[in-house]
């Protein structure tokens, strides 16, 4: 059987439809950007973490797979949609032909990335949830109007600089953000971002490694 990677996962016409229609969804409902931009730095940088940690190359591929496909959900509802997107990648990553076990792999990793209903488990996982939580940046606010900014807006257009890295000699992922303090201040961040950094504490320790947090240098875990 021929093993299916990230760039047949990008040229299928179904992903990238669902993307596309998700995106369209949450930008009429407010949401930040969730395009094949974000689809692609999530699943670079899963696979990047993986990489780095000198995990196989195929969990790698894996990772990476998952990272593109892991917010098809929007496309139903945004609701649910970790859930939703699973059994929507159950199906493609089938007629697509993937070995079962791999599909099994990548819609467990899907199904669990989202903090209100899903933990880090295993590798793959993790590795999606570090990669999504921390795709933390300006361009993603599709609003223009900065008088009308909900605290996401606030928090992602406040975002200068966010960098993750990882280093696998002191067994830390690292994320460093930069912001504009006199557009979101530190508590209007973690207002929203506090469950969502615990989950990426809780995934790094799945893969045997610290996370660490900075924000305009001072530690914050």
């Amino acid at each position: 059987m021929e093993k299916i990677t990230v760039k047949d996962v990008i040229k299928n016409e179904y992903v990238d439809q669902l993307i596309a229609r998700g995106n369209e969804m949450l930008g009429v409902l407010g949401y930040t950007e969730h395009s094949k931009i974000h689809a692609g730095r999530v699943s670079a940088a899963a696979g990047k973490i993986l990489k780095q940690l000198d995990y196989p190359k195929r969990q790698i591929e894996l990772a990476r797979i998952a990272g593109y496909m892991h917010d098809v959900g929007n496309a139903v509802n945004r609701h649910d949609h970790a859930h939703s997107g699973a059994i929507l990648v159950f199906q493609i990553l089938r007629d697509m032909g993937m070995d079962p076990a791999e599909v099994a792999a990548v819609v467990s990793a899907v199904g669990n990335h989202d903090e209100n209903t899903g933990t880090a488990f295993d590798p793959i996982s993790a590795a999606l949830i570090l990669a999504d939580k921390t795709d933390v940046r300006r361009d993603r606010v599709r609003n223009k109007d900065m008088s009308t900014f909900d605290i996401h807006d606030r928090v992602n257009y406040a975002a200068k600089s966010a960098e993750l890295t990882v280093n696998a000699e002191k067994r830390v992922i690292h994320l460093d953000i930069s912001l504009d303090d006199e557009i979101c201040s530190m508590l209007d961040y973690f207002e929203i971002f506090l469950e969502r950094m615990l989950m990426c504490r809780r995934a790094a320790e799945v893969l045997g490694v610290r996370f660490k947090l900075t924000a305009n240098g001072s530690k914050v875990l």
